[in-house]
């Protein structure tokens, strides 16, 4: 494996970063025979290493992002050739934790996403260290990586919005399910391309719409879209980071003006 022939396929110096952290995490568990794993990735990160682990033919390696479907914060698990992924379920444990903060009644259902990854950037945690966020009505389970755990257990419930509140370590596997809301919309758009739809859902201009494909902040069925004229389908999912997820799923008809009215799922 040559290091600098991979880093030299990416121009953006964030991305470089980013392979060069995997590839040492690649590197330690061949050479040590121990396994490894990542950060938290994004959805566009997770795409471009997955890509490059798939080009430089890696296979024994497990995404992670807690025991809810459809997690968009994973962690990479590099194994060991002597192991399997068996070994490593049996000790995700060793690796992630999750917070459970419980709301007192008088603030029960009034906080959102925002209000608790507010809350652990006031205290100066990198977004890196921290998972998926699983908000319900009582409260929020907070995936976190274990270097954390003590930090987040101390320091959590010193923030105002929180002092009130009970502020738990749990297993992995003690997660909460929840059903993720969704809100039925209808939108109106001249044809189903990719920054027709996107401008509707952000409801913004067509320009921006281009700007915000471009940046990288546009995914398609999980996977980074660059393309604005990329024609999509009724059952598509689209997320678009800063404004939430998407799902395409009836075409209703079209106007006099021969527009597409498509209904669509927000997840809310």
């Amino acid at each position: 494996m040559n290091k600098q022939e991979i880093l030299n396929k990416y121009s953006k110096e964030d991305d470089k970063l980013l392979i060069a952290k995997v590839l040492d995490k690649v590197e330690y568990t061949i050479n040590k025979n121990k396994i490894s794993y990542t950060d938290f990735l994004d959805l566009r990160q997770i795409n471009i290493v997955e890509k490059m682990l798939n080009r430089i033919k890696v296979t024994n390696y497990k995404f992670f992002g807690g025991l809810q479907e459809e997690a968009e914060r994973k962690i990479i698990i590099f194994i060991p050739e002597n192991l399997d992924e068996s070994a490593v379920e049996k000790n995700y444990n060793e690796i992630l934790s999750i917070i459970r903060i419980t709301l007192p009644n008088e603030l029960i259902g009034k906080y959102e996403h925002r209000d608790y990854l507010g809350g652990l950037m006031k205290l100066g945690l990198k977004r890196e260290k921290i998972g998926d966020i699983i908000v319900y009505s009582e409260g929020a389970d907070i995936l976190v990586l274990n270097e954390i755990t003590k930090f987040c257990l101390i320091n959590i419930q010193e923030l105002t919005r929180f002092s009130k509140s009970k502020i738990e370590l749990k297993k992995v596997e003690d997660i909460k399910k929840v059903d993720k809301q969704k809100q039925e919309i209808k939108i109106t758009v001249s044809s189903m391309r990719l920054d027709n739809i996107v401008s509707e859902l952000a409801n913004t201009s067509r320009a921006k719409a281009v700007q915000i494909i471009n940046e990288g902040r546009i995914f398609v069925n999980f996977e980074n879209e660059y393309k604005v004229s990329k024609i999509l389908n009724i059952g598509d999912i689209i997320t678009i980071r800063g404004k939430g997820r998407f799902k395409l799923i009836e075409l209703v008809g079209n106007t006099k003006k021969q527009k597409c009215v498509i209904k669509v799922e927000k997840y809310i």
